[in-house]
């Protein structure tokens, strides 16, 4: 065994070793004698820091970066292979070697006649299978076609899943409640996702829903996630008590692969919507995990836009060259400002309050993906990997922790902004519409980091001395912006691709894997372990034990105070 690690050691070049990359350490003292007030004047850098990909503008000329700069980083992902591993991720290659899995969530969004294999067999035929099922169980479910147990027409939907199963499709959900197209196709109807097992957020997701209406979907692949499966045997109980046992099959479907168990559940194989090993959870939101319930919200239609979107930048991503890929370039300039400027932190700043939930997915994302210590190979890194991602709308934000990326520590950001309104308002005898309001704050924020404000400044501006050092901003603060035209389906699929591959990105340059996550699988098996306690001193009177003072300590406490809780399953059915 010992040979076998040395053999791996020896074989695997960490991209810190090579030139590229102690070029680009080399090249930090450079930028670090700059500031971004002198590197805004030169219009040509900022022209070369410009560009559009179908009707999107990037900008991100206010990154703390040269051409220079840009050139060392396209010899990094040169030796790092980038290139090759995007041609490997797209060839159905095993690149999630840890599992023994192709990448392809690319597959879910391809068009009808492409061609994308996976162990030799084109996959997008079973692609569309699944979603021409989804298409034609939705309009029957939308068109009373298909009715609950009491012969009603099913207006609610509740989904229920976790995690990437939860955070993407509740994303696109928000980001299409607000556009205009999308509210005439959801009309009269309700989406709900439960995620988290505390009974609260059942109350809430519950609350002024009838069980003659409301279509559940579950979401798990195995069927035997632990928060989904009794938050679904919570609904389960909801609905069976309310209109019998045997209503369950007209009133649950699901998204899995374990046809056993959704069938011993109580739920028709018929209503299973599959998806595949492929399909990593965070990059899930275009299988049936998203494309369902979107589907009974808005209609097909509505989500296969979506979907063209996502596939635009798919191509886009595949074929590119570096220097005008989007997703690249921005992978590239967040390995520059983690790995080489040690900023450990992105602030993701929509300005549109549609995108509210686009950072918590984006978070999700990249840290689950990249938050990673040992290279693919399993060689301990000496560099840092991720980023602590956070974020909320414009111009919420600027009332909150703006402060502190304006004279606390620095935080690269993404500004996001849309031309066009989803729901345009203008005010007689306002100066500007409410959006231009809006999207004033968007382009004047990236300037005031860049830029910031000297004590010179002050003082010509007559501020008294002994608040000159309050108001002075250092600038120097890097930022990029994305200009997108519109925020419809199309739009909202074409944001969550660039991201997505963004994330791949820098997982391929820092050399790791980026579609596993073994630090979710710990956290279980320890939960695993306490609920088998709990269920032991609740039922049999057993004492805590196996767990340090600490936890045992805890653990007693709750036991203890919470002895009172009712244990009828009728009485723990949540009632607001």
């Amino acid at each position: 065994m010992l040979k076998f690690e040395t053999l791996i050691m020896a074989s695997s070049t960490l991209i810190c070793d090579t030139e590229p990359w102690k070029e680009l350490r080399a090249h930090v003292e450079d930028i670090n004698k700059t500031h971004l007030r002198d590197l805004m004047n030169d219009t040509s850098r900022c022209q070369s820091m410009m560009m559009e990909f179908d009707g999107i503008l990037l900008d991100y000329s206010r990154q703390r970066a040269t051409t220079g700069t840009l050139n060392k980083l396209f010899s990094l992902a040169e030796a790092a292979r980038v290139k090759e591993k995007i041609n490997r991720m797209f060839n159905g290659e095993r690149i999630n070697s840890t599992e023994n899995r192709s990448v392809l969530h690319v597959a879910l969004r391809a068009p009808r006649d492409a061609v994308i294999n996976s162990d030799g067999k084109n996959v997008v035929p079973e692609v569309w299978q699944v979603l021409d099922k989804i298409r034609d169980f939705s309009e029957r479910v939308r068109s009373g076609a298909w009715v609950g147990a009491t012969g009603k027409a099913l207006k609610d939907v509740v989904a229920i899943g976790i995690g990437g199963s939860f955070l993407g499709p509740l994303f696109v959900h928000t980001a299409l409640q607000t556009e205009a197209e999308a509210i005439e196709c959801a009309r009269g109807r309700q989406l709900r996702f439960l995620a988290n097992v505390d009974p609260i957020d059942i109350a809430r997701n519950i609350t002024g829903l009838n069980p003659e209406t409301t279509l559940v979907v579950v979401v798990s692949k195995t069927f035997t996630t632990a928060e989904t499966m009794l938050n679904a045997r919570t609904l389960r109980e909801w609905i069976s008590s309310a209109l019998g046992p045997q209503a369950v099959a007209k009133h649950m479907v699901a998204v899995s692969t374990n046809l056993k168990l959704v069938e011993q559940f109580g739920i028709d194989p018929n209503n299973a919507f599959a998806f595949w090993d492929w399909v990593g959870g965070r990059y899930s939101v275009c299988s049936a995990v998203g494309v369902l319930p979107l589907s009974l919200q808005y209609g097909f239609p509505i989500v296969e836009k979506f979907l063209k979107g996502a596939s635009s930048v798919d191509q886009h991503f595949y074929s590119a060259p570096f220097e005008k890929n989007v997703p690249v370039l921005l992978g590239l300039l967040s390995v520059w400002n983690v790995s080489f400027l040690g900023y450990s932190a992105r602030a993701i700043l929509p300005y549109s309050q549609a995108l509210e939930k686009f950072a918590p997915h984006i978070q999700q994302v990249s840290m689950e993906s990249n938050g990673k210590g040992v290279s693919i190979d399993g060689v301990p890194l000496p560099y840092e990997t991720g980023e602590i991602d956070f974020g909320e709308p414009g111009t919420n934000g600027q009332h909150s922790f703006y402060q502190l990326i304006h004279q606390g520590r620095v935080i690269p950001c993404d500004f996001i902004g849309v031309v066009k309104s989803q729901q345009p308002v203008y005010l007689k005898d306002e100066v500007v519409s409410n959006h231009d309001e809006l999207m004033s704050n968007f382009f004047a924020q990236p300037d005031a980091l860049a830029y910031g404000k000297t004590p010179e400044q002050l003082q010509k501006e007559n501020v008294a001395e002994h608040l000159v050092s309050h108001k002075t901003f250092s600038g120097n603060r890097p930022s990029l912006s994305i200009l997108l035209p519109s925020l419809n389906a199309y739009n909202i699929g074409q944001l969550l691709a660039i991201y997505e591959h963004r994330v791949a990105v820098q997982g391929f340059v820092w050399g790791i894997n980026s579609f596993d996550q073994w630090g979710v699988e710990l956290g279980k098996s320890l939960a695993s372990q306490v609920r088998k306690q709990l269920h032991a001193s609740r039922k049999k009177g057993e004492s805590v034990e196996g767990f340090n003072f600490s936890t045992k300590t805890l653990i007693t406490t709750y036991l203890e105070a919470s002895a009172d809780v009712p244990s009828d399953p009728s009485t723990l059915l949540p009632k607001i």
